[in-house]
């Protein structure tokens, strides 16, 4: 009977923690996330800020999102990547901020 009771407690505690975590609903008070995924852009972009991305690791997050022949990068004052690649046969500029977001224009 002891033993049944103090697996009861155990079990009991244990399910505890469960109840202490908290939602992790998005916000819409205009936070964004650190990086951006393909679903979650931020329409301020390009966002100034400290970019950890190298010039190599900018040109491939460029390419995956559909441009080609990404050239002239350069990493701006404000910690955007900007140069210029080729997108449906149009030269365009595009600008990589420290979330990933990539804008052209």
């Amino acid at each position: 009977m002891k033993k049944l009771l103090l697996a009861a407690a155990f079990v009991g505690a244990s399910t505890l923690g469960a109840f202490a975590q908290t939602s992790t609903t998005p916000t819409t008070d205009g936070d964004t996330p650190a990086v951006a995924t393909p679903d979650d852009k931020n329409a301020t972009a390009p966002v100034e800020g400290a970019n950890s991305f190298t010039e190599d690791q900018a040109k491939e997050r460029i390419a995956e999102a559909g441009y080609a022949d990404v050239t002239g990068l350069a990493l701006d004052d404000k910690g955007v990547w900007r140069g210029t690649a080729m997108k449906d046969g149009k030269s365009v500029s595009v600008a990589l901020d420290y979330q990933g977001n990539i804008v052209a224009n």
